[in-house]
């Protein structure tokens, strides 16, 4: 590790920048982000050759195939980032924003309360595998007026070291362009993997005002209990789709597939399939079809066996850790359930309470589920893998956070914000 005390000087500098970033106008911020566009467009064959090299090293080094897909930058991931970018751009910044004002008088004394959006200040991003959260969480943070520091996964250390590179870039131009008299410490980059520093620094309250985790719920918990710093945790995803009595079969098969084997690599890909009692002999046989197609490894409970045995389609009988499990690979759990009011049980005692769906016909069976399903996310006759910032319209997310507190859900402007009240009076007191 390098000295400690050269990084707290450095992670000061960005706490003293935020003062006067969260500031600048929107016109500004939207200048910065442009650049970044244009920059990471300039540079995309130099974005894969770099990015080539983590897969490479990673495929050496034996990774799983679904780390190593999370870690690879594509052509149409490349393009989901500038959509990223040019969506964020046509947001108004929520800075500023008066979420609400009123007028107080007392005692002759009258003054107006307003309650405003502002930045958190500085964001500490800790992340894995995806180095795209690289370019979505700095154009967020940029544009929400936050500073923000970031510590990626080794196994893109190359891809991200380049795309801080290119963010730096940008900033320098901006600066330059509207001749900016202050600190341009408005990203860091934490180039060293080493997790003594990590804890270190999640020790620095005084500085950073939050910290964003996004991982295995293994490295999530273990930031969680090394941390000082309030916690915004993007947890991991045991989804569920459940195939109510009522539900349209064809629908079934389609949102049930897609929830699977779309990306099964991610946080919001189904990980257990939960199907009622009385539609099961029609729809379970025709899915587990459809998904061996695919190549997914299928784990049923003892009911779930016996039914595909006599349909001709064997598979391994799950275990209970399986209920629990977020396999992030083509293999899903399946479950057949006696009731709506067991599937919701079963999802709100083995979930991660992230995003669960329900594909039926029966509207009182669809209040129902979303009333009671304690999830982030409830869908309805869709699938689980819309929820993400680009498909909300957000541009793109900073996470999506399984605590009730300060945000909840996917992530975008107004989740890196909190606010302050503005007390205007002339001569006003307490009396």
């Amino acid at each position: 590790m390098k000295n400690f005390s050269s990084w707290i000087n450095k992670i000061q500098n960005v706490k003293q920048t935020s003062y006067k970033f969260a500031n600048l106008s929107e016109e500004i911020l939207n200048e910065i982000l442009k650049s970044i566009k244009e920059k990471l467009i300039v540079n995309k064959e130099e974005v894969f050759d770099v990015n080539k090299k983590d897969v490479i090293l990673a495929e050496k080094k034996n990774l799983s195939k679904a780390l190593v897909d999370r870690l690879t930058i594509t052509q149409k991931r490349f393009d989901e980032m500038l959509v990223g970018i040019d969506t964020v751009l046509s947001l108004a910044t929520p800075i500023t924003k008066i979420v609400s004002q009123w007028e107080r008088e007392i005692k002759g004394n009258k003054f107006i309360i307003k309650k405003v959006r502002v930045p958190l200040g500085v964001i500490f991003m800790i992340y894995e595998s995806r180095p795209n959260v690289t370019i979505d969480a700095t154009v967020l943070c940029i544009k929400s007026g936050n500073c923000v520091i970031l510590r990626g996964g080794s196994e893109t250390i190359n891809t991200n070291k380049f795309l801080v590179k290119i963010i730096k870039l940008a900033l320098d131009d901006v600066w330059k362009k509207f001749s900016l008299d202050f600190s341009k410490d408005v990203v860091l980059f934490i180039d060293e993997p080493s997790y003594d520093l990590l804890y270190k620094i999640l020790q620095l309250d005084k500085y950073i005002d939050l910290v964003i985790p996004r991982g295995s719920e293994k490295m999530v918990d273990i930031i969680k209990s090394k941390s000082k710093i309030p916690i915004l945790s993007h947890g991991s995803g045991v989804c569920h789709t459940y195939v109510d009595r009522d539900a349209d079969v064809d629908i079934a098969i389609k949102v049930c597939l897609n929830a699977k084997v779309q990306r099964p690599s991610v946080c919001n890909a189904m990980e257990t399939l939960l199907v009622h009692k009385d539609i099961a002999e029609e729809f379970l046989p025709k899915m587990a079809k459809v998904y061996l197609e695919h190549n997914v490894e299928l784990r049923g409970c003892k009911k779930t066996v016996e039914l595909l045995k006599k349909n001709g389609i064997k598979i391994k009988q799950a275990k209970e850790i399986d209920w629990y499990t977020e396999y992030l690979d083509y293999i899903l759990s399946i479950k057949i359930v006696n009731s709506i009011d067991e599937a919701i049980q079963h999802i709100n005692h083995y979930g991660s309470h992230h995003s669960d769906a329900i594909i039926t016909k029966d509207k009182s069976a669809q209040i129902k589920f979303e009333q009671e399903v304690d999830s982030s996310a409830v869908f309805i006759n869709s699938s689980t893998r819309l929820h993400d910032g680009g498909v909300f319209g957000f541009g793109t997310e900073i996470g999506i956070s399984t605590s009730k507190l300060h945000a909840r859900g996917t992530m975008g402007l107004n989740e890196l914000t909190t606010t302050k009240y503005i007390v205007e009076g002339n001569g006003a007191i307490r009396v």
